[in-house]
């Protein structure tokens, strides 16, 4: 985002997006953990720049789009998860920085056990035959 005002010129960086976007996700009930892909593990050694994981932004003069790559836990109706996600990113974006958010995308890259249901399910190593 870019504002010329009487005082001067105000910018938005697309990592404030991203991060202000990651963290409203992570807020959002159901929500374990944000995924990151193997582009963006690579990305950051390139580059060196610290990548938010699992968000993706495109930032105009006045309008953003997010997308996101999020892990829900076990359980959770995935839809109602997303669409509560999906409104959160918005209102946390829109509030924040003043921008339209145009889309929010979600992809569910994964699901997530509680602790407590990982540990009494029975290892990996029992199903190997020897």
């Amino acid at each position: 985002m870019s504002e010329e005002l009487h005082t001067g010129l105000i910018r938005i960086s697309d990592d404030v997006v991203a991060t202000i976007a990651g963290l409203a996700a992570l807020e959002t009930p159901g929500i374990a953990a944000m995924s990151g892909g193997i582009s963006e593990g690579l990305a950051k050694r390139l580059s060196g720049k610290n990548v938010q994981r699992g968000v993706t932004v495109e930032v105009g003069q006045v309008e953003a789009a997010i997308d996101l790559r999020v892990i829900v836990n076990y359980g959770s109706k995935i839809q109602e998860v997303c669409r509560d996600l999906q409104e959160n990113v918005r209102e946390a974006v829109e509030n924040m920085t003043g921008l339209s958010v145009v889309e929010v995308n979600v992809k569910v890259e994964g699901v997530a056990f509680r602790e407590e249901e990982a540990a009494a399910a029975p290892s990996e190593e029992s199903y190997r035959v020897k």
